[in-house]
Order: structure tokens, then sequence, then C-alpha cells
């Protein structure tokens, strides 16, 4: 029973360090101005109109695709998937910390914040493999594309993409209409949505020789 529970300890562990690598990515990615991940980019448009921070509309924004998932599932939704809550929370206020502890560093120029962004870029990459590798959790955002998937004969590559494409939208609609322009979405965005898959294959390859000891 002890090696079972240091066994489940070091998937959590991983897991929280691989949400930590993420929260600053977004930070990161938020500095740089050129626009967010697609995952983050409702939550920072909330942001922009909403007496809400980018970590709070993040974990409200998670509370939605966990209630998604219920709704899409029904009697197959498995209570254990609950755990995506408290993650949406840890998530979301390490977010926010990120975000104030890269508020001093210095972005002036284009070049310079295409270095931050790319930063960004790569820390997401990380804290999703790593995220992967814990195997014990994923984000509600990658559990609402699961569960369209179970319910629909589409593949999780294509499902993800057109996730990701509507949040951008959505991301879009909300800024423009609430502070009159984009808030949010920029090349960056781009960016993110085409390098972070690229970045976190080999990521993952190379994880896949670290082997986390299972109990006997």
């Amino acid at each position: 029973m002890d090696q079972t529970y240091r066994y489940v300890l070091r998937r959590y562990l991983l897991l929280f360090l691989g949400l930590s690598i993420m929260a600053f990515g977004v930070a990161f990615s938020i500095k740089a101005g050129l626009g967010t991940s697609p995952i983050s980019s409702v939550p920072y448009a909330v942001s922009c109109f909403a007496p809400l921070t980018v970590g709070t509309a993040t974990i409200a924004m998670h509370c939605v695709f966990i209630a998604l998932q219920i709704l899409i599932l029904r009697k197959n939704y498995h209570p254990i998937q609950l755990m995506q809550l408290p993650v949406a929370f840890f998530f979301g206020y390490l977010t926010d910390f990120a975000v104030w502890a890269v508020r001093g560093i210095a972005c002036a120029g284009y070049g310079q914040q295409w270095l931050i962004c790319l930063i960004g870029i790569f820390l997401v990459a990380v804290g999703v493999s790593l995220e992967v590798k814990a195997g014990v959790v994923v984000l509600a955002g990658e559990g609402v594309v699961l569960a369209i998937c179970r319910v629909l004969p589409v593949r999780f590559g294509t499902m993800k993409v057109v996730f990701d494409v509507t949040l951008v939208v959505i991301a879009c609609i909300l800024s423009l209409a609430c502070t009159g322009q984009l808030q949010g979405v920029r090349e960056g965005t781009a960016a993110a949505a085409l390098l972070v898959g690229q970045i976190a294959k080999p990521l993952g390859r190379f994880l896949v020789r670290w082997k986390l000891e299972e109990p006997a």
C-alpha cells in the first residue's frame, strides 16, 4: 500500500509540476503582448472587460467545461473526472501568481516580444508533455474534447483543432463586442496553435524513456 501511495503521489507531483510550468507559459505569452494560446484566449479577453483576473476567468471557464462534459456524457460521466475541478483552481490561481511574478520582465520592441512569446510557447509545451506523462487527470478543456469524441465519430486531433478555433472565435467576439478591439488574439496565438503540439511531440517521446516506478 505504501508503495502504491508513493507511485500515485509521484504522478500527482508530476501533474502539478506540469501545470506550474504551463501557468508560467501563459504568463509569458500575456507579457509578450502578441496574443495568448487558444485555450487562454477567452479568459484573457474576459479579464479585459470584466472584474476578473486571467486566473479566475480560467477557473470559471474550466467549470463551464466540466458542466459541458456532464451534459454530453450524462450517465457515462465518471465522477473521478471531477478531479478536474481542484486542478482548475490550482491552475487558475497559479496563473495569476505567474502573471504577477513576470510583471517586472522588460519587453520593449517587437523582437523582444517574440522572444518572450516563444519562451511562453515552449513552457506551455513542456507543461502539456508533463501533464500527459503524469496520466492522472486531464485539464477540463481536453476533457470536453475527449467527451465529444466519445459521442461523435471524430478523431481527437481534428476535434482539438475545431475546439481551439472555436475558443479563438469566441475570444474575438467577446473582446470586439465589449472593448471595441481584439484582445489577446494576435500572431502569437497562431504561433502557439502551430508550435505547442510540434514541440510537445518530441518532448513526449523523450519522456517515454522516463519510467515511473509502478507498484508491484
